[in-house]
């Protein structure tokens, strides 16, 4: 059956998202009357008696990866009744007009899936997506930070080290851009006759060709070649700009805070949080303008310097000196745009900066054009030689980020020490260890283009200067960091072999009295012991970035001490320094351009193969959750679209129902669950219960991210909602508890499932149960058993609480006292 659109529930969620027949209304009223009713919680009206008042729903939220909504509901035929084709909700074909029919759906809840996988990993261009690695990287950084109170400027001091970090990403990418375009090919070959001479399309830029003539002046190669990194710049933004109107423009529900609704631990449940519109709008001004900068200084730098010779014409030296200084204030600007403002969570801010967000980008375009008509200005006797002064640019670049990844430190252990928890990664230090891995990322991309692109001009023996000394530096520790990572490696290696030997006996001792299977044990132990491997994630992070910020102030003191290649500063040590040096120059150049033509290829193939392009989605899954805080050029949040839309079905749902609602979300979809809850009205978000299995809340969200799914967040969730309960399995790498404390974690938490679900064969497995993992959980029974008992507490004879704003008193209606079916006794 053809999927269709249809609308046949009382308010239609698809008033607040984008829908293929446009925004149904559904049978209460306009969208106005709808959007007022949901943002009250629906208790200045009571709810209707008919659309289904005695039906239960189960709202069904896919992990990472995706899957179709057949497989999700388990049957052929769905129907699309809300959304798009980028994000969608399907029901049965036999369900579509469930609400008219309550008797038969007595006793069952109506299955709702929630398909948002195209988010991520939709058509080819999510591979340009790869670009951008280094910019979510440090993006995630921001949201990395310790939890903390009452240190409200140390928080807002953090983010602005993050957004510094983020512009100096930029710089990067734009001067490795420059670089290559402006420095090995215009300036180095174009002006060696050898190198030009070979690669033939230089010819007219060569000063010595045939037909060298007006563009063969250095100042406007320079020019002509800086059209690369600028289109660079304008690829970016355009990417921000159409992902932001794709993304940040879905405007969540605005909802009215009941009169006595008290702030809650997380920032996830401000109404402003997913709805970053502005923020990004002034970010994406800000970098757009410092690339441009980048490029306007490349290319008017060189001519200015040769105008500050003795007895150079007066007039270019004033000019590119009034240049210089142009170009040093619109930097200020730039920093000071990035550095003011940060974002708006408390409410919705619809102001966009308009001014500020069109002036400034046209003013470093208008410093861009008059760079590069400075630089084309005739010079007699200029000649292009040697190379651009890539190594101050750079380095600068180089020294800036490594300050500011220690700052970062600095602020984060203030802030852990102020609240720290027991189970935060790297005791609160996560957010600058991976903004120093986004560097170094950042800085392995750059080398490697360049590197790449000056191995493939020499080739003609030509004896080009090359790349910047740095690059090479920063190239030949790569091999270090290698061996350092492959030890690391090694020793979880062992640690994860001797907690498999250990995991044997307490398989054994699971299943008394069955068969003994020594492989079947091993198999089950090595599941478990791989699956644990997840919480030793902390430590390989710790280790690599210590190492990396290390190695980098190594490579930059080396460069800037000898000003030449390891192997040539090495040229009167010992032999076996010597060796050593040679070794991991050009080991550390064959590895960084391996990984830029790797990562090049691996971007070509998702581009036209789907199941990479999938495999792709997946980390964008994981990396792309948080909305974009410290860099617009960033993939955009598909989260801002996701929770919009799951908000509205609910609140849509429990106003018109009273409330039967359990949304049960598996992996990365209990995290868009929770966060989708969390922007309820207290009021709606007590008519609703949470399932969540496979879910990475607190193993690698409360532990990461703790300011925002730390312990106090978790139990706050867990205390406002109808009822939540988490399955898991210990051979799951992603899933685990939810670890609250107290009572409250038997309350949340069942018992680890079993997992194979036989050992041998049986009655009701005659054939081997397969070590499920982290999928299929809907194949234990325990899964219906909780599902089964969420659905009992929220019976429709049990008449919905009133909004007193305040969590109900459990076991006050007579049901079970918690979640976990322990009665009032």
């Amino acid at each position: 059956m053809p999927r269709g659109v249809h609308g046949p529930f009382s308010g239609d969620p698809g008033a607040g998202t984008d829908t293929a027949d446009g925004a149904s209304r559904g049978k209460s009223g306009t969208v106005e009357q709808a959007q007022h009713d949901v943002a009250t919680g629906g208790t200045d009206r009571p709810a209707p008696r008919t659309g289904g008042s005695g039906t239960a729903l189960e709202l069904l939220v896919h992990g990472v990866g995706g899957t179709t909504p057949e497989r999700m509901l388990d049957d052929p035929r769905t129907v699309r009744i809300t959304g798009d084709d980028v994000a969608a909700v399907f029901r049965r074909a036999d369900d579509v007009d469930a609400e008219s029919r309550p008797g038969d759906h007595r006793g069952r809840p109506v299955p709702e899936a929630y398909v948002w996988c195209n988010l991520t990993s939709g058509n080819g261009t999510r591979a340009l997506w790869l670009l951008l690695l280094p910019f979510m990287v440090v993006n995630l950084a921001h949201w990395m930070r310790p939890a903390a109170r009452g240190r409200d400027r140390t928080v807002r001091l953090y983010g602005v080290l993050v957004r510094l970090a983020g512009l100096t990403l930029t710089v990067l990418l734009v001067a490795a851009a420059c670089e290559v375009a402006l420095d090995l090919i215009a300036w180095q070959c174009a002006g060696t006759r050898a190198c030009a001479g070979r690669h033939s399309w230089l010819g007219f830029l060569s000063p010595s060709g045939s037909d060298g003539g007006w563009w063969s002046r250095p100042g406007r190669r320079l020019a002509l070649a800086a059209v690369v990194p600028a289109a660079l710049t304008g690829l970016l933004w355009y990417l921000s700009l159409r992902t932001w109107r794709a993304y940040e423009s879905q405007q969540p529900l605005d909802r009215t805070p009941d009169a006595d609704e008290v702030p809650g631990p997380t920032a996830l449940g401000r109404p402003g949080f997913w709805y970053g519109r502005r923020l990004v709008a002034r970010l994406r001004a800000a970098h757009t303008a410092a690339a441009l900068l980048t490029v306007a200084a490349a290319v008017g730098a060189p001519a200015a310097r040769f105008d500050r010779r003795a007895g150079g014409p007066a007039v270019l030296d004033v000019l590119g000196r009034v240049l210089e200084g142009a170009l040093v204030a619109g930097a200020l600007v730039v920093v000071a745009v990035v550095c003011r403002r940060g974002r708006s969570e408390r409410r919705l801010d619809r102001t966009l900066d308009e001014h500020l967000v069109r002036r400034l980008p046209f003013a470093a375009l208008g410093l861009l054009a008059l760079a590069v008509l400075y630089a084309g200005w005739e010079r007699p006797g200029w000649a292009s030689s040697g190379r651009l002064p890539g190594d101050a640019t750079f380095g600068g670049i180089i020294l800036v980020q490594g300050l500011l990844v220690v700052a970062l430190g600095v602020v984060a252990h203030l802030l852990h020490r102020t609240d720290g928890h027991a189970r935060t990664a790297m005791r609160g230090l996560g957010g600058p260890a991976v903004a120093m891995l986004a560097c170094a990322l950042g800085g392995v991309m750059s080398g490697g283009v360049a590197q790449r692109v000056s191995d493939w001009l020499d080739g003609t023996g030509a004896r080009l200067p090359g790349p910047p000394v740095l690059l090479t530096w920063q190239a030949s520790v790569i091999p270090p960091l290698l061996v350092l990572v492959l030890l690391l490696c090694g020793a979880l290696a062992l640690r994860t072999w001797r907690r498999a030997r250990a995991e044997q006996a307490a398989v054994a001792g699971e299943h008394p009295g069955e068969a003994g299977d020594s492989a079947r044990t091993r198999r089950i132990a090595t599941a478990r012991a791989m699956a644990g491997l997840t919480d030793r994630a902390p430590l390989v992070v710790a280790v690599t970035a210590a190492a990396t910020l290390l190695a980098g102030a190594g490579a930059l003191a080396g460069a800037l001490a000898t000003d030449r290649v390891p192997a040539d500063a090495a040229r009167d040590t010992p032999a076996f320094v010597q060796g050593a040096a040679h070794t991991a120059q050009a080991l550390g150049s064959w590895l960084i351009g391996l990984g830029f033509i790797l990562f090049v290829t691996w971007g070509r193939r998702a581009y036209k193969d789907a199941s990479a392009r999938r495999t792709i989605g997946i980390l964008w899954d994981v990396g792309t959750f948080w909305p974009r805080a410290a860099h617009p050029f960033a993939p955009p949040c598909y989260a801002e679209r996701a929770v919009p839309d799951l908000t509205w079905r609910m609140a849509t749902w429990t106003r018109a129902t009273g409330g039967r609602l359990v949304i049960s979300g598996h992996s990365q979809g209990s995290v868009l669950a929770a966060a989708a809850a969390w922007q309820l009205a207290p009021s709606a978000r007590r008519r609703v219960a949470l399932l969540t299995y496979g879910s990475p809340l607190e193993r690698l969200y409360g532990r990461w991210f703790p300011a925002h799914f730390g312990p106090e967040a978790l139990g706050s969730l867990h205390a406002e909602v109808d009822c939540w309960r988490n399955l898991y399995r210990l051979t799951d790498p992603i899933g685990g508890p939810v670890r609250l404390s107290g009572d409250r974690g038997p309350a949340v938490d069942r018992e680890p499932l079993k997992d194979p679900l036989a050992y041998g064969r049986t009655a009701a497995h005659p054939l081997p149960a397969p070590i499920l993992g982290h999928s299929e959980y809907q194949a234990d029974p325990a899964f219906a058993e909780e599902r089964q008992r969420l659905l009992a507490r929220l019976r429709p004879e049990v008449p919905a609480p009133r909004d007193t704003g305040r969590p109900p008193v459990p076991g006050a209606d007579g049901g079970p006292q918690d979640c976990s079916g322990r009665s009032s006794a």
